[in-house]
C-alpha cells in the first residue's frame, strides 16, 4: 500500500513539474532569447557585457524573457538581476569567471578570430601550480604553446607575457579572451608568427583583489604592481625559460595587459626596456596619476630598444581620458608608441579585437 502512495506521490510531483527552460537559446539570424524562471519575483532586468540592462518580460510558469536585436559574433557576459539581486543563468554551463562578479557567458557563432576552427592545428595550454616566495602565497600560470611545438628541438620561440584585469584569474585570457584561439587562427593564416604565451595571476598583493575599496587605494595598487613585477622576474619568467624552448632575447620577448594588466605592463615594460622589446596595453589603467614618479628617467633612449609600445582604448571606456593623458606625457619624453582609438568600452569585446590586431606585430622586423 504504502509502495502505491510513494509511486501516486511522484507521478503527481513530476506532472507538477515545470517544463524545463531552454537560455540562452542563439538563434540562425544571431538574436539571443534569454530565459529565467522566477515565479515570485517582481522585476527581472538583463545585464548583459557592453549593452545597457534591459527589463525582462515575465510570461508563463513564471518564466522571464527578453530577445535581443541581432548581436555580432562574439562571447558576452551577463546575468539576471532580480529584485535587485545579480544571479547566474542555471540553464548555462558557460561561464564567465571572475573573482569578484562571474557571469553567465553566450557564445554567438561567426566568422570570428576567437572561433574554434574544425581543421585547424591546435596549440596546446599547460597549467602550472606554484609557491609564490615573493608574494606569499599558492598560484597559478598557464602556458600557450603553438602547433608543432617540440620540447626536444633547438628551436627557440619568443614569448609574450599578457596579463589580465582586475578581478579577473589566471585563465581570464583563455577562458573568456580566447587568446590560444586566437592564435591558433591567426598562426594558420599565416598572419602571427608561432609564439609561447605564459598567463599568470597579475596580483601582487593578494588583499587588492580581496575587497573592491583595494583597487582605489593607490599604497595598495603601487605595492601590488611592485611585487607583481618582483615575482614575474624572479619566479615566472625563470620558469618558464627553465621548462619552455623560450629565447632569453629581450627582442623575444612581449609584455601587454588589459586594464589592470596593461597599467602593470607599462610599468614593468618602460622600467625595464633591457628585458622587453614590445609592449602592449588594452584600456590600461592602475597605473596612477603621478606619471613622472613611476617612469623615473623615461626619454627617448627607450626608442633604440622599443620595437613597438601599441597602446589602444576604446571611445566609450571610463579610461579614455587618462589613456589620452598618459600619451601626451610620452610625446613630452619624445617616446615612440602607436595609438589606436576604436568604438567600444570596458568590455572584453573590445579586448579580444585588440589582441587580434596586437599579436600580427609581434616579433617582426623593426620598422622605420
Amino acid at each position: 500500500m504504502q509502495f502505491f502512495l510513494l509511486l501516486g506521490m511522484c507521478s503527481t510531483l513530476h506532472a507538477q513539474a515545470p517544463p524545463p527552460v531552454l537560455s540562452p537559446e542563439v538563434h540562425p539570424d544571431r538574436r539571443v532569447t534569454f530565459r529565467f524562471r522566477a515565479p515570485s519575483a517582481k522585476e527581472v532586468v538583463l545585464s548583459r557585457e557592453g549593452a545597457q540592462r534591459s527589463p525582462m518580460t515575465r510570461g508563463e510558469n513564471g518564466v522571464w524573457m527578453l530577445t535581443t536585436d541581432p548581436l555580432d559574433p562574439d562571447y558576452y557576459g551577463y546575468s539576471f538581476v532580480t529584485d535587485g539581486v545579480n544571479m547566474m543563468d542555471p540553464n548555462n554551463p558557460l561561464m564567465k569567471p571572475n573573482l569578484l562578479n562571474p557571469q553567465s557567458m553566450v557564445h554567438v557563432r561567426g566568422a570570428s578570430t576567437w572561433d574554434v576552427r574544425p581543421n585547424t592545428a591546435k596549440g596546446s595550454l599547460h597549467r602550472h601550480f606554484y609557491h609564490s616566495a615573493i608574494i606569499g602565497d599558492d598560484r597559478d600560470f598557464f602556458v600557450y604553446t603553438p602547433p608543432g611545438y617540440d620540447s626536444k628541438a633547438s628551436k627557440l620561440y619568443p614569448v609574450l607575457y599578457l596579463l589580465h584585469g582586475f578581478s579577473d584569474d589566471a585563465s581570464g585570457w583563455t577562458s573568456v579572451g580566447q587568446a590560444h584561439t586566437i592564435l591558433d587562427n591567426l598562426i594558420a593564416d599565416g598572419k602571427a608568427k608561432p609564439m609561447l604565451i605564459v598567463m599568470t595571476l597579475g596580483y601582487g598583493v593578494p588583499e587588492y583583489v580581496a575587497r573592491p575599496s583595494g583597487n582605489r587605494d593607490p599604497g595598495l595598487r603601487e605595492r601590488s604592481f611592485q611585487r607583481f613585477r618582483d615575482a614575474l622576474f624572479q619566479e615566472v619568467i625563470p620558469e618558464v625559460e627553465k621548462n619552455y624552448r623560450a629565447s632569453k632575447n629581450s627582442k623575444d620577448r612581449a609584455i601587454a595587459g588589459l586594464s589592470m594588466g596593461g597599467g602593470e605592463s607599462l610599468f614593468i615594460g618602460l622600467n625595464a626596456t633591457d628585458r622587453f622589446s614590445w609592449i602592449g596595453a588594452f584600456s590600461s589603467g592602475g597605473s596612477g596619476s603621478d606619471a613622472e614618479r613611476t617612469y623615473p628617467g623615461l626619454s627617448a633612449k627607450v626608442n633604440d630598444r622599443l620595437r613597438l609600445l601599441w597602446i589602444a582604448c576604446g571611445v566609450d571606456d571610463r579610461l579614455i581620458e587618462s589613456n589620452r593623458k598618459f600619451l601626451e606625457f610620452l610625446k613630452s619624453k619624445d617616446v615612440k608608441f602607436q595609438w589606436t582609438e576604436t568604438p567600444g568600452a570596458h568590455t572584453w569585446t573590445v579586448w579580444r579585437r585588440y589582441l587580434s590586431e596586437f599579436l600580427p606585430l609581434l616579433f617582426r622586423e623593426k620598422s622605420s
